[in-house]
């Protein structure tokens, strides 16, 4: 069978993209469940975890969980390429890639282990057990991606609640069941491998085989790198200021801030479905898909810094209790920050997905400035922090689109 152009939807794309609807109707609708699922899963770790494990050993599985956040970048770059490659190019040859990505980024966890095992005063088998789930978590990628690229947006649904409970499931009941850290984390090595047999299946779903037509190429290893790189620019640029805070405040201060970045990231992360579902259709260069995502990440942050307006204090009392309603009138500028900083990782995912060379050339850029005016500029308050940050997001957004909407050669 020969290979799909660029331009071709296949049938079951165009069905569960629910006919060209790129944000609307079911397939929006189920990854936004699933996007949903994954998150509630992630917060209830850490709340089990404080009622069931001592201080020490609670303080251990938190620094673990960071790191994993930390090691699965590798997974997010390595879904966006496969997806972005997919899009372009149809069904190729990833499992090499996919195997090699995923085996390098466990590789590093374990040769690391001894000096996080030093540096962190973390037991030994937390850091081996993270080299495991790293590796599962990772190669999950590859799958993701292809569901991705191809548009099969129900299917990607379905894979992304697997692959939440094979993330979280050993953690959540090893933890309910009274088990310490080490026990939890075995488990969800254990889940996060037991997963992957059924993610392939999802992604088989009647795609035809890999192909090698006229003009088509292989997922490269620096098209992984590329996504990766931007992958962890947009993670830097959206935690800098919540470091920063933590540097240059007072402990008070700092743990307001902590509160206040909880809207910032509700604002960031809540519209990300869009950049997902939109994702194939910009690396076909379909300028009105762009212009369509932008338009839903700028209504959805709109309705947001409006809701914070009028309702500041609920959204602090909800995020962090009764001390910290002084922070109320700050609350739609916390927002506002993450409502820009969506705008800025559509436009950086759609640099990827055009094949522009360093795609995240300004956000590294951005959070070097940030770093520099809140450390030489900026009142070491809440609120001069806050203004590093919502500058730096409202110029980066309009560097990036200036970026999106000029002419290219």
């Amino acid at each position: 069978m020969g290979s799909r152009t660029a331009s071709e939807p296949t049938p079951s794309a165009t069905a569960d993209a629910g006919g060209g609807k790129i944000v609307m109707g079911a397939a929006g609708a189920a990854v936004t469940v699933a996007t949903m699922l994954t998150n509630a899963l992630a917060y209830l770790v850490p709340v089990l975890g404080a009622h069931r494990l001592d201080p020490a050993d609670l303080g251990a599985l938190a620094t673990v969980l960071a790191l994993g956040a930390i090691a699965a970048v590798p997974g997010f770059g390595l879904q966006i390429a496969v997806a972005v490659h997919r899009a372009r190019s149809g069904p190729t040859r990833t499992g090499r890639l996919a195997l090699l990505t995923a085996a390098v980024s466990a590789a590093v966890t374990v040769v690391a282990a001894p000096v996080l095992t030093v540096l962190l005063r973390l037991p030994v088998a937390l850091t081996l057990l993270l080299a495991a789930t790293t590796f599962a978590t990772v190669l999950a990628g590859r799958w993701l991606g292809e569901l991705q690229g191809d548009q099969r947006f129900l299917r990607l649904s379905a894979a992304m609640t697997v692959l939440a409970v094979g993330r979280y499931g050993g953690l959540v009941v090893g933890l309910a069941l009274g088990g310490d850290a080490v026990t939890a984390l075995a488990l969800t090595a254990v889940t996060g491998l037991l997963v992957l047999p059924l993610l392939v299946r999802l992604a088989a779903g009647g795609r035809p085989a890999p192909t090698a037509g006229p003009g088509q190429r292989d997922l490269r290893p620096g098209d992984v790198m590329t996504a990766c790189a931007a992958t962890l620019a947009t993670l830097t640029i959206s935690y800098a200021d919540l470091i920063l805070a933590r540097q240059l405040l007072p402990a008070a201060g700092s743990g307001a801030y902590a509160v206040g970045a909880v809207l910032t990231k509700g604002a960031l992360w809540g519209p990300q479905v869009v950049t997902l579902l939109v994702l194939p259709r910009l690396a076909r260069g379909d300028r009105r898909a762009r212009a369509l995502g932008l338009a839903v990440i700028l209504a959805c942050g709109s309705v947001l810094v409006a809701a914070a307006a009028f309702g500041g204090e609920l959204a602090f009392r909800l995020a962090g209790g009764a001390d910290y309603l002084h922070l109320a009138g700050e609350a739609p500028l916390f927002v506002a920050t993450g409502a820009l900083y969506a705008v800025v990782f559509m436009l950086v995912n759609d640099r990827v997905a055009s094949g522009v060379r360093f795609p995240a050339a300004p956000l590294w850029a951005a959070t070097v400035g940030l770093a520099g005016a809140a450390l030489l500029v900026a009142p070491r308050t809440v609120e001069g922090v806050l203004g590093c940050a919502l500058t730096t997001a409202a110029l980066t957004a309009a560097v990036m689109t200036w970026l999106a909407l000029r002419p290219r050669r």
